[in-house]
């Protein structure tokens, strides 16, 4: 294996979005809605509670509200790319939900720093998990 592709390979390995940082089930989608704990911006708006895996995670919902199943499409990827590459300078713990703004079309910028400002404020105000 060349230099080229270890160091392509180590990147990818850092950069990632792997399963593990998804959240997909209808349960754990409920329980984020249920705590209530929001904020937003011109650009998102977020849910968020607390988990206890050492990591985040995220869960996107784009309604029809947003357009048609491309433009839909388009805002998932926006979004899951956006907290793809600034998930190491997020708070960790928390798993979120991303809703973007039907009435703005964000890009990439707008989402990254959307989601660093949002973080921030929903970190100071969730409550630690309690550890066994």
């Amino acid at each position: 294996m060349s230099a080229a592709c270890r160091q392509a390979e180590i990147l990818l390995k850092q950069y990632g979005h792997p399963p593990t940082n998804r959240i997909r089930s209808q349960q754990d989608f409920a329980a984020i809605y249920e705590a209530r704990q929001r904020a937003g911006d011109q650009n998102l708006l977020l849910f968020a509670i607390r988990n206890s895996l050492g990591h985040s995670r995220l869960g996107v919902s784009v309604s029809k509200k947003n357009g048609n199943a491309v433009l839909r499409a388009r805002k998932k990827r926006l979004l899951r790319e956006a907290f793809r590459l600034i998930r190491h300078r997020l708070p960790t713990n928390l798993d979120l939900i991303a809703i973007p703004r039907p009435d703005v079309d964000g890009d990439l910028k707008a989402y990254q720093q959307s989601f660093q400002r949002l973080t921030r404020k929903l970190d100071q105000r969730l409550p630690a998990v309690e550890r066994p």
